[in-house]
């Protein structure tokens, strides 16, 4: 990953519980650059290389998305759909983190290809130990998948026809 491309990409419209994520995973030094997108379509932006991130290609994808389900303008299930049903995307780590406590955006979630599935403690000590432990297993514990780069994905998508 290029030095300035964000290893997390976190996606939270709470400002409380941006700064406290922030805080544990530089505290914990898990992540050098962290990008916080405050509502979906950013996120979407984002990831799909568009918008104000024009500038960015599908080979320098984040290793991590943090995404809360209760977003202004797309919400985090149509976010979740459209990473995890893009061939150039659908292997980036998404950890849902939500207050919600529906059984159904839990399903929901898994049946969209979610990752994990967490609900924020609302205890501050509980969330910076959640973020912390998240941090650790997603970015140092896991194996990643290897990311195929977005030629190679044309290249495919382009021998199919």
């Amino acid at each position: 990953m290029n030095s300035g491309e964000p290893e997390i990409l976190l996606v939270e419209d709470n400002q409380d519980d941006v700064d406290l994520a922030l805080y544990m995973l530089r505290r914990e030094k898990l992540a050098n650059n962290i990008l916080v997108a405050s509502d979906g379509e950013e996120a979407l932006d984002f990831l799909f290389c568009r918008g104000a991130f024009t500038d960015r290609t599908f080979d320098h994808p984040p290793k991590l998305v943090l995404l809360d389900l209760k977003l202004p303008k797309v919400d985090g299930m149509e976010v979740l759909k459209q990473v995890k049903s893009d061939p150039r995307t659908r292997t980036i780590p998404v950890v849902i983190m939500t207050s919600s406590k529906e059984a159904r955006d839990l399903v929901a979630s898994y049946n969209l290809g979610a990752n994990s599935y967490i609900q924020k403690p609302v205890d501050f000590d509980q969330f910076r130990e959640t973020v912390k432990t998240v941090g650790l297993y997603w970015l140092v514990i896991n194996q990643p998948p290897v990311v195929e780069s977005s030629r190679q994905l044309v290249g495919v998508a382009h021998d199919r026809r």
